[in-house]
């Protein structure tokens, strides 16, 4: 009689941790999905049991190769370190120091390959979207916070722990009539003035309610540009890719290209930004699941390195 037990379906499943929700997917490319779902981020302990309980009530249905979390940050990717798989210091209630690997490893018996959602998105969108065919990208993406992932030689890059792009030191504009940015660390950081809070904080409206003639679009793309100058000029990507709720507004995107040609002023020559800055700095290509297909990517790698 057939073994229909090793006849089932086999699929990754994919975790992509952000600040306000976390999105699940159950799939091996983004041509094969099986099942999504999307769970609100509350307490640690509430919002994982919500995840593994998603997993575990479709075991019987498909066979799981592996799984890829690609979460918040600060994250401690070092797999030497004794806290390695530990969301770090974070303005999340509940969250700091919280063992989100060890958590997951102790309910689910399959092998779990971590990094940050960022660097998770950027992987995605290497491989399916925006950036394929391309040695090095910028992923930024601007929402609740911001974050950036690095792709250099095809590989999402780590150093002492991880890019954190979303902390670069901005000068705040003569336009602004805020004194300080919000980040509770670094005031006026990249996050302390440009992320949705931030516009909150600033302009006393939430961004999704401000028109899009708004001065606060004028700002916020002045502030994005600064970042995104000191990002072409220290990495010195093929294409950088903006994604996030903010990012979302009309006009904005058009607005960072034409702030980036006025700082930059000739000084970086290359026809990919002389001439051809809309296919330089653009949206993510897998809109919004970037990040859980990295995730999906980042469990399809660590399922091959272990020769299963």
């Amino acid at each position: 009689m057939p073994n229909f037990e090793t006849e089932k379906k086999q699929y990754f499943v994919g975790i992509e941790g952000g600040g306000t929700k976390f999105n699940c997917i159950i799939a091996n490319h983004p041509d094969d999905v099986f099942e999504t779902t999307r769970i609100p981020t509350t307490d640690p302990d509430e919002t994982l049991d919500h995840i593994i309980t998603f997993i575990k009530n479709f075991q019987n249905e498909f066979q799981i190769k592996a799984i890829g979390l690609g979460t918040f940050g600060p994250l401690d990717i070092n797999k030497k370190s004794p806290n390695y798989g530990k969301i770090s210091k974070t303005t999340k209630p509940g969250w700091s120091n919280f063992d989100i690997l060890g958590k997951l490893k102790d309910k689910l018996p399959f092998p779990i390959a971590l990094d940050t959602d960022v660097n998770a998105a950027a992987l995605g969108e290497h491989l399916w979207g925006a950036g394929q065919n391309l040695e090095s990208l910028v992923y930024l993406t601007i929402g609740t916070g911001i974050g950036g992932g690095v792709i250099i030689n095809g590989k999402p890059i780590h150093g002492l722990l991880h890019p954190e792009m979303g902390h670069l030191l901005i000068p705040l504009s003569p336009q602004s009539d805020s004194p300080q940015g919000i980040c509770p660390y670094h005031n006026n950081c990249l996050e302390g003035i440009a992320s949705g809070p931030a516009i909150e904080s600033i302009w006393g409206q939430s961004p999704e309610d401000l028109p899009e003639d708004h001065p606060a679009w004028i700002l916020e793309a002045e502030y994005l540009a600064k970042g995104l100058m000191n990002i072409i000029l220290a990495i010195s990507p093929q294409k950088i890719i903006l994604g996030g709720g903010v990012m979302k507004k009309p006009g904005l995107l058009e607005l960072i290209r034409e702030n980036i040609l006025a700082l930059l002023n000739d000084y970086v020559q290359h026809s990919s930004i002389t001439n051809s800055i809309d296919t330089y700095i653009l949206p993510p290509a897998l809109g919004d699941f970037s990040g859980r297909y990295g995730a999906v990517a980042l469990a399809s790698e660590i399922y091959l390195a272990q020769g299963v």
